[in-house]
């Protein structure tokens, strides 16, 4: 019997690096990423099923109606959500599942799925998260200063996560979030297997 997989959610500021993590926890095999969906058209660039999962309003509207979607937000008159189906088919596979959401959907998923194990990622400093927010050279001082300051609120929710991983060199970073991974992937297990032993 094949042990069955864990979903784990990222969150974490504009700035902590979790695109990077997220690219990085990806080399190891046994790791998949979920893809979200949107109603929004594809830009430039973009493949259907790699970016997102880009879906008419109608469709989207469908899923939401039979809990095809773990969690979903409307932003700018477009949907933008998390789909169910491929998340637990890795699952049954026993693959971890890699959901980078921000506070909100987590709080979604969390409501739905309580075997969902949460990390948030945070910068060593504010003063890194600032460098790096301006190393990116895609926005003015005044949006910069309105995610420092979105940034502050997010990190006081960090408390409401299983667990928290400061985000210095990436390469440590990623040691320890796979380190959680493989923790929670034994205590899942062991779970499965008393559950087989007690006839549960």
């Amino acid at each position: 019997m094949k042990n069955k997989g864990v979903m784990f959610i990222i969150s974490g500021p504009s700035g902590a690096g979790k695109g990077t993590l997220v690219k990085e926890l990806l080399k190891y095999p046994e790791n998949e990423v979920s893809v979200s969906a949107t109603t929004r058209s594809p830009r430039e660039g973009e493949i259907d099923g790699v970016h997102y999962h880009f879906l008419t309003v109608d469709k989207f509207h469908e899923l939401m109606e039979h809990n095809g979607v773990l969690e979903y937000a409307q932003y700018c008159g477009n949907y933008y959500g998390t789909p169910s189906a491929q998340i637990d088919a890795w699952l049954s596979e026993g693959k971890n599942v890699i959901l980078e959401i921000d506070v909100q959907g987590c709080r979604q998923i969390k409501a739905k799925r309580d075997d969902a194990v949460t990390v948030f990622i945070v910068p060593p400093s504010m003063e890194i998260l600032e460098k790096r927010l301006r190393g990116r050279g895609t926005e003015n001082d005044d949006v910069i200063a309105q995610r420092l300051l979105a940034a502050k609120g997010e990190l006081e929710m960090a408390g409401e996560y299983d667990y928290v991983v400061v985000n210095g060199p990436i390469e440590e970073c990623a040691a320890d979030v796979m380190a959680i991974f493989k923790a929670e992937n034994i205590k899942a297990q062991n779970r499965e297997t008393m559950c087989e032993l007690l006839g549960r």
